[in-house]
Protein backbone atom coordinates (compact mmCIF):
# COMPACT_ATOMS: atom_id res chain seq x y z
CA UNK A 1 0.00 0.00 0.00
CA UNK A 2 2.83 2.34 0.85
CA UNK A 3 4.52 1.68 -2.55
CA UNK A 4 1.26 2.34 -4.37
CA UNK A 5 0.86 5.72 -2.62
CA UNK A 6 4.42 6.81 -3.54
CA UNK A 7 3.87 5.80 -7.15
CA UNK A 8 0.62 7.74 -7.31
CA UNK A 9 2.24 10.87 -5.86
CA UNK A 10 5.13 10.63 -8.33
CA UNK A 11 2.68 10.25 -11.22
CA UNK A 12 0.67 13.33 -10.15
CA UNK A 13 3.86 15.40 -9.72
CA UNK A 14 4.95 14.43 -13.24
CA UNK A 15 1.62 15.55 -14.65
CA UNK A 16 1.92 18.88 -12.84
CA UNK A 17 5.40 19.50 -14.26
CA UNK A 18 4.25 18.59 -17.75
CA UNK A 19 1.34 21.00 -17.42
CA UNK A 20 3.72 23.79 -16.43
CA UNK A 21 5.91 23.20 -19.46
CA UNK A 22 2.87 23.12 -21.73
CA UNK A 23 1.54 26.39 -20.31
CA UNK A 24 4.92 28.12 -20.76
CA UNK A 25 5.10 27.02 -24.37
CA UNK A 26 1.61 28.36 -24.99
CA UNK A 27 2.48 31.73 -23.47
CA UNK A 28 5.64 32.02 -25.56
CA UNK A 29 3.66 31.22 -28.70
CA UNK A 30 1.12 33.93 -27.90
CA UNK A 31 3.92 36.49 -27.44
CA UNK A 32 5.31 35.76 -30.90
CA UNK A 33 1.89 35.99 -32.53
CA UNK A 34 1.07 39.33 -30.87
CA UNK A 35 4.40 40.98 -31.80
CA UNK A 36 3.83 44.05 -34.02
CA UNK A 37 5.89 44.81 -37.12
CA UNK A 38 7.02 48.41 -37.49
CA UNK A 39 6.90 49.60 -41.10
CA UNK A 40 8.20 53.09 -40.27
CA UNK A 41 11.82 54.23 -40.28
CA UNK A 42 12.59 57.61 -38.69
CA UNK A 43 15.64 59.87 -39.05
CA UNK A 44 16.16 62.92 -36.83
CA UNK A 45 19.50 64.76 -36.97
CA UNK A 46 20.41 68.19 -35.66
CA UNK A 47 23.91 69.61 -36.18
CA UNK A 48 25.81 72.74 -35.19
CA UNK A 49 29.17 73.86 -36.62
CA UNK A 50 31.10 76.75 -35.08
CA UNK A 51 34.21 78.63 -36.13
CA UNK A 52 35.95 81.47 -34.27
CA UNK A 53 39.10 83.54 -34.87
CA UNK A 54 40.20 86.04 -32.20
CA UNK A 55 43.26 88.34 -32.19
CA UNK A 56 44.95 90.24 -29.36
CA UNK A 57 48.00 92.32 -30.23
CA UNK A 58 48.58 90.12 -33.28
CA UNK A 59 51.41 91.65 -35.33
CA UNK A 60 50.34 90.00 -38.58
CA UNK A 61 46.94 91.68 -38.35
CA UNK A 62 43.46 90.28 -38.86
CA UNK A 63 39.84 90.78 -37.82
CA UNK A 64 38.01 88.87 -35.12
CA UNK A 65 35.30 86.71 -36.63
CA UNK A 66 32.70 84.15 -35.64
CA UNK A 67 30.58 81.89 -37.82
CA UNK A 68 27.93 79.29 -37.13
CA UNK A 69 25.94 76.83 -39.20
CA UNK A 70 22.81 75.10 -37.91
CA UNK A 71 21.26 72.25 -39.86
CA UNK A 72 18.45 69.81 -39.30
CA UNK A 73 17.54 66.69 -41.25
CA UNK A 74 14.27 64.90 -40.49
CA UNK A 75 12.95 61.91 -42.40
CA UNK A 76 10.01 59.52 -42.31
CA UNK A 77 10.00 56.37 -44.42
CA UNK A 78 7.13 53.88 -44.72
CA UNK A 79 7.72 50.59 -46.51
CA UNK A 80 5.25 47.70 -46.61
CA UNK A 81 5.14 45.01 -49.27
CA UNK A 82 4.47 46.91 -52.54
CA UNK A 83 4.24 50.44 -51.09
CA UNK A 84 7.04 52.89 -50.40
CA UNK A 85 6.57 56.42 -49.03
CA UNK A 86 9.59 58.58 -48.19
CA UNK A 87 9.46 62.17 -46.88
CA UNK A 88 12.25 64.49 -45.69
CA UNK A 89 12.57 67.98 -44.23
CA UNK A 90 15.91 69.83 -44.49
CA UNK A 91 16.63 73.13 -42.72
CA UNK A 92 19.96 74.97 -42.90
CA UNK A 93 20.90 78.41 -41.65
CA UNK A 94 24.34 79.97 -41.20
CA UNK A 95 25.82 83.38 -40.54
CA UNK A 96 29.18 85.10 -40.18
CA UNK A 97 30.05 87.96 -37.83
CA UNK A 98 33.28 89.86 -38.47
CA UNK A 99 34.69 92.80 -36.58
CA UNK A 100 33.88 96.11 -38.27
CA UNK A 101 31.31 94.55 -40.62
CA UNK A 102 27.58 93.81 -40.53
CA UNK A 103 26.27 90.30 -39.78
CA UNK A 104 26.14 88.33 -43.02
CA UNK A 105 24.15 85.27 -43.98
CA UNK A 106 26.17 82.33 -45.29
CA UNK A 107 23.52 79.60 -45.61
CA UNK A 108 19.71 79.60 -45.85
CA UNK A 109 17.63 76.64 -47.00
CA UNK A 110 14.21 75.16 -46.34
CA UNK A 111 13.40 72.06 -48.39
CA UNK A 112 10.60 69.48 -48.26
CA UNK A 113 10.57 66.25 -50.28
CA UNK A 114 7.90 63.58 -50.48
CA UNK A 115 7.96 60.54 -52.75
CA UNK A 116 5.24 57.86 -53.04
CA UNK A 117 5.89 54.64 -54.94
CA UNK A 118 3.99 51.46 -55.83
CA UNK A 119 5.36 48.38 -57.58
CA UNK A 120 3.48 45.53 -59.24
CA UNK A 121 5.23 42.68 -57.39
CA UNK A 122 7.75 42.12 -54.61
CA UNK A 123 10.67 41.29 -56.96
CA UNK A 124 10.47 44.34 -59.22
CA UNK A 125 12.86 47.26 -58.66
CA UNK A 126 10.68 49.70 -60.65
CA UNK A 127 7.98 51.76 -58.95
CA UNK A 128 5.11 53.83 -60.29
CA UNK A 129 5.98 57.05 -58.52
CA UNK A 130 4.67 60.50 -57.63
CA UNK A 131 7.14 63.07 -56.33
CA UNK A 132 6.79 66.48 -54.64
CA UNK A 133 9.61 68.92 -53.89
CA UNK A 134 9.44 72.38 -52.35
CA UNK A 135 12.33 74.69 -51.48
CA UNK A 136 12.82 78.30 -50.50
CA UNK A 137 14.76 80.38 -47.96
CA UNK A 138 13.86 81.83 -44.57
CA UNK A 139 15.28 85.37 -44.47
CA UNK A 140 16.37 88.25 -46.71
CA UNK A 141 19.32 87.80 -49.05
CA UNK A 142 21.64 90.65 -50.11
CA UNK A 143 24.41 91.32 -52.59
CA UNK A 144 26.87 92.45 -49.91
CA UNK A 145 27.89 95.10 -48.99
CA UNK A 146 24.59 96.52 -50.32
CA UNK A 147 22.00 95.82 -47.60
CA UNK A 148 19.43 98.41 -48.65
CA UNK A 149 17.77 96.38 -51.38
CA UNK A 150 17.18 92.62 -50.81
CA UNK A 151 17.70 90.42 -53.85
CA UNK A 152 15.72 87.52 -52.34
CA UNK A 153 13.26 86.81 -49.51
CA UNK A 154 11.08 84.03 -48.11
CA UNK A 155 9.09 82.67 -51.08
CA UNK A 156 10.97 85.02 -53.39
CA UNK A 157 11.95 82.77 -54.86
CA UNK A 158 10.15 79.60 -53.88
CA UNK A 159 10.07 76.51 -56.08
CA UNK A 160 7.64 73.58 -56.17
CA UNK A 161 7.92 70.47 -58.34
CA UNK A 162 5.02 68.02 -58.67
CA UNK A 163 5.09 65.14 -61.11
CA UNK A 164 4.41 61.48 -61.85
CA UNK A 165 6.68 58.95 -63.44
CA UNK A 166 8.71 55.87 -62.66
CA UNK A 167 11.53 55.27 -60.18
CA UNK A 168 14.22 52.61 -60.08
CA UNK A 169 15.46 51.54 -56.66
CA UNK A 170 18.57 49.36 -56.55
CA UNK A 171 18.43 46.42 -54.11
CA UNK A 172 22.24 46.21 -53.85
CA UNK A 173 23.10 49.92 -53.53
CA UNK A 174 21.30 52.83 -51.91
CA UNK A 175 20.55 54.26 -55.36
CA UNK A 176 17.34 55.69 -56.81
CA UNK A 177 16.73 57.11 -60.29
CA UNK A 178 13.47 58.96 -60.95
CA UNK A 179 12.16 59.77 -64.45
CA UNK A 180 9.10 61.97 -64.91
CA UNK A 181 7.89 63.02 -68.38
CA UNK A 182 5.12 65.10 -66.75
CA UNK A 183 6.34 67.51 -64.08
CA UNK A 184 4.87 70.85 -63.11
CA UNK A 185 7.34 73.47 -61.88
CA UNK A 186 5.95 76.49 -60.06
CA UNK A 187 8.15 79.52 -59.35
CA UNK A 188 6.90 81.88 -56.63
CA UNK A 189 8.09 85.48 -56.31
CA UNK A 190 5.76 86.84 -53.62
CA UNK A 191 7.67 90.11 -53.23
CA UNK A 192 6.05 92.54 -55.67
CA UNK A 193 9.18 94.66 -56.17
CA UNK A 194 11.19 91.62 -57.28
CA UNK A 195 8.25 90.40 -59.36
CA UNK A 196 8.06 93.77 -61.14
CA UNK A 197 11.74 93.42 -62.01
CA UNK A 198 11.02 90.01 -63.57
CA UNK A 199 13.37 88.19 -61.22
CA UNK A 200 13.65 84.37 -61.27
CA UNK A 201 11.87 84.06 -64.60
CA UNK A 202 8.46 85.62 -63.88
CA UNK A 203 6.95 88.13 -66.32
CA UNK A 204 8.07 91.67 -65.34
CA UNK A 205 5.80 94.66 -64.91
CA UNK A 206 4.62 96.64 -67.91
CA UNK A 207 5.68 100.29 -67.70
CA UNK A 208 4.94 103.41 -69.69
CA UNK A 209 7.56 105.69 -71.26
CA UNK A 210 8.07 107.53 -67.97
CA UNK A 211 8.64 104.32 -66.02
CA UNK A 212 5.24 104.22 -64.32
CA UNK A 213 3.85 100.74 -63.78
CA UNK A 214 0.79 100.02 -65.91
CA UNK A 215 0.50 96.36 -64.98
CA UNK A 216 2.19 94.62 -62.05
CA UNK A 217 4.60 91.77 -62.71
CA UNK A 218 3.39 88.21 -62.23
CA UNK A 219 4.15 86.59 -58.87
CA UNK A 220 3.75 82.94 -59.91
CA UNK A 221 5.06 81.21 -63.01
CA UNK A 222 4.00 77.70 -64.00
CA UNK A 223 5.93 75.41 -66.34
CA UNK A 224 5.55 71.82 -67.56
CA UNK A 225 8.60 69.80 -68.41
CA UNK A 226 10.75 66.69 -68.14
CA UNK A 227 12.49 65.85 -64.85
CA UNK A 228 15.26 63.36 -64.09
CA UNK A 229 16.65 63.04 -60.59
CA UNK A 230 19.02 60.66 -58.86
CA UNK A 231 20.03 60.04 -55.26
CA UNK A 232 22.98 57.88 -54.24
CA UNK A 233 24.28 57.13 -50.75
CA UNK A 234 27.26 54.90 -49.97
CA UNK A 235 29.37 54.15 -46.92
CA UNK A 236 32.84 54.31 -48.46
CA UNK A 237 34.62 53.43 -45.20
CA UNK A 238 33.38 52.85 -41.66
CA UNK A 239 33.73 56.55 -40.88
CA UNK A 240 33.23 58.14 -44.32
CA UNK A 241 29.89 58.37 -46.06
CA UNK A 242 29.05 59.76 -49.52
CA UNK A 243 25.78 61.45 -50.46
CA UNK A 244 25.07 62.57 -54.05
CA UNK A 245 21.87 64.24 -55.30
CA UNK A 246 21.29 65.39 -58.88
CA UNK A 247 18.21 66.99 -60.46
CA UNK A 248 17.84 67.90 -64.17
CA UNK A 249 14.78 69.72 -65.50
CA UNK A 250 13.83 71.07 -68.93
CA UNK A 251 10.65 72.95 -69.84
CA UNK A 252 8.73 71.71 -72.91
CA UNK A 253 7.49 75.14 -74.06
CA UNK A 254 10.34 77.45 -73.10
CA UNK A 255 13.61 76.47 -74.78
CA UNK A 256 13.26 72.70 -74.46
CA UNK A 257 16.72 71.20 -74.09
CA UNK A 258 17.91 74.12 -71.96
CA UNK A 259 18.49 72.18 -68.72
CA UNK A 260 18.22 73.47 -65.17
CA UNK A 261 20.84 71.77 -62.99
CA UNK A 262 20.82 71.22 -59.23
CA UNK A 263 23.71 68.99 -58.07
CA UNK A 264 24.77 68.49 -54.46
CA UNK A 265 27.68 66.28 -53.34
CA UNK A 266 28.61 65.75 -49.69
CA UNK A 267 31.15 63.71 -47.72
CA UNK A 268 30.27 62.96 -44.11
CA UNK A 269 33.33 62.14 -41.94
CA UNK A 270 32.52 60.61 -38.58
CA UNK A 271 34.98 61.33 -35.76
CA UNK A 272 32.85 59.74 -33.04
CA UNK A 273 29.18 59.40 -32.13
CA UNK A 274 28.66 63.16 -31.79
CA UNK A 275 31.49 64.90 -33.67
CA UNK A 276 31.31 65.03 -37.48
CA UNK A 277 33.16 66.77 -40.28
CA UNK A 278 31.50 67.64 -43.57
CA UNK A 279 32.94 68.44 -46.98
CA UNK A 280 30.42 69.43 -49.60
CA UNK A 281 29.70 71.26 -52.83
CA UNK A 282 26.50 72.55 -54.43
CA UNK A 283 26.21 73.56 -58.10
CA UNK A 284 23.18 75.23 -59.67
CA UNK A 285 22.27 76.60 -63.07
CA UNK A 286 18.88 78.05 -64.02
CA UNK A 287 18.52 80.10 -67.20
CA UNK A 288 15.67 82.04 -65.59
CA UNK A 289 17.76 83.25 -62.63
CA UNK A 290 19.47 86.48 -63.61
CA UNK A 291 22.58 87.62 -61.75
CA UNK A 292 22.45 91.05 -60.08
CA UNK A 293 25.57 93.11 -59.42
CA UNK A 294 26.84 96.69 -59.39
CA UNK A 295 28.44 96.96 -62.82
CA UNK A 296 29.25 100.69 -62.93
CA UNK A 297 30.08 101.34 -59.27
CA UNK A 298 27.15 103.72 -58.63
CA UNK A 299 25.75 101.59 -55.78
CA UNK A 300 22.79 100.37 -57.83
CA UNK A 301 22.47 96.69 -58.74
CA UNK A 302 22.00 95.99 -62.42
CA UNK A 303 20.42 92.79 -63.72
CA UNK A 304 22.67 90.71 -65.92
CA UNK A 305 22.39 87.26 -67.47
CA UNK A 306 22.28 83.80 -65.87
CA UNK A 307 25.45 82.36 -64.35
CA UNK A 308 26.60 79.10 -62.82
CA UNK A 309 26.10 79.16 -59.05
CA UNK A 310 28.61 77.23 -56.96
CA UNK A 311 29.00 76.79 -53.21
CA UNK A 312 31.67 74.89 -51.27
CA UNK A 313 31.40 73.85 -47.65
CA UNK A 314 33.92 72.59 -45.09
CA UNK A 315 32.89 72.30 -41.46
CA UNK A 316 33.39 70.43 -38.20
CA UNK A 317 30.74 70.33 -35.53
CA UNK A 318 28.36 68.41 -33.31
CA UNK A 319 25.59 66.14 -34.58
CA UNK A 320 22.82 64.74 -32.39
CA UNK A 321 20.47 61.98 -33.58
CA UNK A 322 17.23 61.08 -31.84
Amino acid sequence: MHKFTLSLLFFLFSLTGFAKVTDTTAVDTIKVVNEKINYWENVNKVGLSLNEVAFINWNSGGNNSFSALLNGNFGRKYKKELLNWNSTLVIKYGFNAQEGRELRKTEDQLEINSNFGYRRDSVSNWYYSAKFNFNTQLTYGYRYPNTDSPISKFMAPGYAFLGVGTEYSSPEEDLTVYISPVTEKSTFVLDQRLANEGMFGVTPAIKDEEGNIIEEGERVRTQFGFLVSSAFTKQIFDNIGLNNNLRLYSDYLNKFGNIDIDWELNLDLKVNEFVRANVGSHLKYDDDVKFKQDLDGDGTLETGGPKIQFKQLLGVGLVYSF
